[in-house]
């Protein structure tokens, strides 16, 4: 089981004008997310690259909570202040925070008791806890099964949401009015040429987030995330289309020039 603890990014946006500032620079319907939900949303830049991928809940009719999957939120708050303008809107990196695990709750169900915040993630619930609590990560291997991919450094403003497959999470809308990126997840969606895709592999041999992923000596892909269960390697990768569709044979990554065991256990649409 996972062991390594993660701390809680996460980043308040408050004040009158939070949901419409925030419907306006995230990719998913901001404005149709109630107090006590929470939805997946990207952070796209004009190109449509993913910036930022986290839980966004509504935790209050003017405030919202950005649990980021990857990435600093102090780096996401100086990002996002230049868009402002005259928006009544403030934006705060919370107090430090540690994750864990909490009992099965319902998929985008928000809940707060006292300084902990539960999300709902169906079979578990993964809880921001003050830095103070110990936390846990086995609401890891869950999130990975599931195809909750978490994003390295190396990752972020690199590839454009359907690579990694944000729309079956619900992250991206197309039917929404205009935001950074917007028109590339429509043209992408509507006309199809997206041609890698996030996949789940196993493994027999170790890997790391954030290594690059080659075959015939082409870049193909990206290690999202990795855990390890009984000395088997179950990762979140980005991988060509057309890898996937023949064989995840002689695939290399950055850390071993030898031919990398690889078995795909599932591929997700975009």
């Amino acid at each position: 089981m996972p062991s390594n603890t993660r701390d809680a990014e996460t980043l308040l946006i408050e004040g009158p004008d939070a949901i419409a500032f925030a419907h306006a620079q995230f990719s998913c319907k901001v404005t149709g997310l109630a107090v006590g939900r929470w939805a997946f949303a990207a952070w796209l830049d004009p190109q449509g690259r993913v910036r930022a991928l986290f839980h966004l809940a509504r935790i209050a009719d003017d405030r919202l909570l950005l649990l980021l999957r990857g990435g600093k939120a102090a780096d996401m708050a100086d990002d996002l202040h230049r868009f402002i303008f005259r928006s009544h809107v403030t934006l705060r990196v919370a107090s430090p925070a540690a994750l864990a695990t909490g009992e099965a709750q319902p998929l985008h169900d928000v809940r707060i008791e006292g300084e902990t915040i539960s999300l709902g993630c169906g079979s578990h619930a993964l809880r921001i806890v003050p830095s103070a609590t110990v936390g846990d990560a086995s609401w890891h291997l869950m999130q990975v099964r599931l195809g909750w991919p978490w994003l390295p450094d190396e990752a972020l403003n690199r590839y454009v949401a359907p690579m990694l497959s944000l729309q079956r999470l619900q992250a991206v809308a197309v039917d929404k009015g205009c935001y950074p990126g917007q028109e590339i997840v429509a043209r992408l969606h509507f006309r199809g040429g997206c041609k890698r895709h996030l996949c789940s592999v196993t493994s027999s041999r170790t890997i790391a987030p954030g290594e690059t992923l080659h075959k015939d000596g082409r870049e193909i892909g990206i290690v999202l995330d990795t855990v390890i269960v009984d000395n088997i390697v179950e990762a979140l990768i980005v991988l060509g289309d057309e890898v996937a569709a023949d064989a995840t044979d002689n695939i290399v990554a950055d850390s071993d020039s030898q031919p990398l065991p690889m078995t795909l256990s599932e591929r997700w649409p975009d």
